[in-house]
C-alpha cells in the first residue's frame, strides 16, 4: 500500500507515520509528501528522510484546479491512500471523488463533537469532561466522514488549550498509524456511515 501525505505545517503526524513506515512497523510505503506551503517544516523533514517531497503553490488558483495538480502528482506515484497531516485546505468535491474512502484525516476531538478549527479550545469552552481524537475517512463535508478509530482523553481541571492539545496529540500519533495498519491489512470495510473492522487472524 502506497501513501501520499498532504501537509501544511510541522507535520508531526506525518513524522510519526513516516517513522513507523521506515522502521517496518507499518506494512506500506510513502510514495510522496506534498505541501502547499514552501517553508513547511514537515516538507523539509520529508526531504531529510529522502522521500519524494513537493511544494505545489496554491496561490491564485481555483480550488479545483489546484486539487487537480495534487491529484496528478499523487497518481504519478501510484498512491493508494491519501493521509492529511495538518493540511490546511478544504478539499474540492473533485478531489474527494478521485479517492473515494481513500482519504484519511485525524481530528483532535471526538467527532461529531467540535469539528473544524480550534477543537481543543471549543472543548474547554464547552466544559466537557472528555475530549480525544478521531481518525476518519474524508467525505464532502467538514469532518463528517465515516469514523475509523477514536480514543478518549480526559479533560483535567487545570487544562488549558496547550496542555490538552499536547495530550491529545500523543494519542493522535498512536491511532493514526494504527488506522493505517488496519487498512493495509485489509481489515477495514465501509458500510454506509459505519466502518467495520474485522478481527485479525
Amino acid at each position: 500500500m502506497i501513501l501520499g501525505i498532504l501537509l501544511s505545517g510541522r507535520g508531526s503526524n506525518f513524522a510519526s507515520i513516516a517513522e513507523n513506515v521506515l522502521t517496518g512497523k507499518l506494512p506500506c510505503e510513502i510514495g510522496c509528501v506534498i505541501s502547499n506551503v514552501a517553508a513547511a517544516p514537515g516538507l523539509e523533514r520529508a526531504r531529510q528522510w529522502g522521500l519524494n517531497a513537493y511544494f505545489l503553490d496554491s496561490k491564485g488558483k481555483e480550488r479545483a484546479a489546484f486539487d487537480a495538480e495534487v491529484t496528478q502528482k499523487l497518481r504519478s506515484h501510484a498512491v493508494d491512500y491519501v493521509c492529511l497531516a495538518g493540511y490546511m485546505r478544504l478539499l474540492s468535491p473533485e478531489f474527494v471523488s478521485a479517492f473515494p474512502n481513500r482519504i484519511l484525516n485525524i481530528h483532535p476531538s471526538l467527532l461529531p463533537a467540535f469539528p473544524g478549527l480550534h477543537s481543543q479550545r471549543q472543548a474547554l469552552e464547552y466544559g466537557v469532561r472528555y475530549s480525544g481524537c478521531t481518525v476518519h475517512f474524508v467525505d464532502a463535508g467538514l469532518d463528517t466522514g465515516p469514523i475509523i478509530l477514536q480514543v478518549v482523553v480526559p479533560v483535567l481541571p487545570d487544562d488549558d488549550e496547550e496542555s490538552l492539545s499536547a495530550r491529545i496529540l500523543r494519542e493522535e500519533h498512536r491511532i493514526y498509524s494504527e488506522a493505517i495498519r488496519l487498512i493495509a491489512e485489509g481489515r477495514v470495510e465501509v458500510e454506509g456511515r459505519c466502518v467495520r473492522i474485522r478481527s485479525g487472524k
